[in-house]
């Protein structure tokens, strides 16, 4: 399924898009090393940050519905009306009682806190790999490599994104009181302070350096086996993209849990646990959601977290690979004499 269009130079710009080595010259041999050597030997940062911020927005904007149960289903004392055994059953009961837009409150705010929040992300990524692996493995492709860069990543990322997290979680819960992204905003900062924002930061972070970690590692093994020598091929993305994201969220489920606890503050289950005024603390977190509900509470709402992060993932690494390889094209094209 690689895509090549005629036109100088464009069949290697998809095998070549990384700077990899890997194919060993093969691609160089037949259509003259002229126009080889004068292709870009990685994309811009400015390719990468356009890339990387249409597919976060894309990514959360197609998965939001799902991303709202997965909130509500991670409760740990939800209302009678609100208890739901399938993200299916959830999502048509919260349409029915709520209304059709329900599943969609807090989307505006999330769409604009991921535009930046992955143009960064991956920008810094493909950056630090490149360095990294430069370092480890000389231009190969070292696992540890993609690991460490992953999780720089993951701190630029989360603190853009943890925010719009605090804000549209708040909005998602059943029975917010919350009815825009503004007012919510403004609430959390005049009754809890510019800390209310960052209470899971910490938490967030614990949780996002693992799963970024588990996710970039698992999705750059997989294309080794699939897309080897990397070329733009839709499907090898969809699929290790799938299969990473599956992966890294069923291992990381408890953290995300307790980041859940810190962003909503869920009232009944704090009153529940005898704890008065706000929980602040991954410690904490951790103890309240064990005290209220064991072990299983660790792994309440896995379900819609795996089918959420899914897709998501490879929704989000498709579309990133896709105006990587658009974008780097074109501006190989408009510098080409003709």
């Amino acid at each position: 399924m690689e895509l090549r269009r005629g036109g100088v130079g464009s069949q290697a710009v998809g095998r070549r898009m990384d700077g990899d080595s890997r194919d060993g010259g093969g691609g160089c041999k037949d259509g003259g090393s002229e126009d080889y050597e004068n292709l870009p030997t990685s994309a811009s940062l400015s390719t990468h940050m356009t890339a990387g911020a249409m597919a976060g927005i894309l990514e959360h904007s197609v998965m939001y519905p799902v991303d709202s149960v997965k909130t509500r289903m991670q409760s740990l004392n939800p209302d009678p009306k609100a208890q739901y055994t399938s993200v299916y059953g959830a999502l048509k009961k919260i349409i029915r009682t709520e209304g059709f837009w329900r599943p969609l409150r807090g989307l505006n705010v999330m769409v604009m806190g991921a535009g930046p929040a992955h143009a960064m992300y991956f920008a810094c990524y493909e950056n630090m790999k490149r360095t990294l692996n430069a370092v480890f493995h000389h231009q190969g492709n070292s696992h540890l490599a993609n690991g460490i860069a992953g999780s720089m990543a993951t701190l630029l990322h989360d603190a853009v994104m943890n925010p719009a997290e605090v804000v549209k979680q708040r909005m998602q819960m059943y029975d917010s009181p919350h009815r825009s992204a503004l007012s919510c905003m403004w609430t959390v900062w005049r009754t809890e302070g510019l800390g209310a924002f960052y209470r899971s930061y910490t938490t967030q972070l614990t949780m996002n350096i693992p799963f970024q970690s588990i996710h970039f590692i698992t999705y750059e093994f997989l294309q080794e086996q699939v897309n080897p020598h990397r070329g733009y091929n839709p499907q090898s993305h969809i699929i290790s993209g799938g299969l990473a994201g599956a992966l890294a969220a069923a291992a990381t489920t408890p953290l995300d849990v307790c980041k859940t606890l810190l962003n909503t503050q869920e009232n009944v289950a704090l009153n529940l646990a005898n704890i008065s005024g706000r929980l602040s603390g991954m410690a904490n977190a951790f103890r309240t959601v064990y005290q209220l509900n064991g072990l299983p509470g660790y792994f309440k709402g896995i379900q819609a977290r795996v089918i959420y992060q899914m897709p998501s993932t490879a929704i989000s690494w498709s579309v990133y690979e896709f105006f990587k390889y658009f974008l780097t094209k074109h501006k190989l094209e408009n510098r080409t004499p003709y």
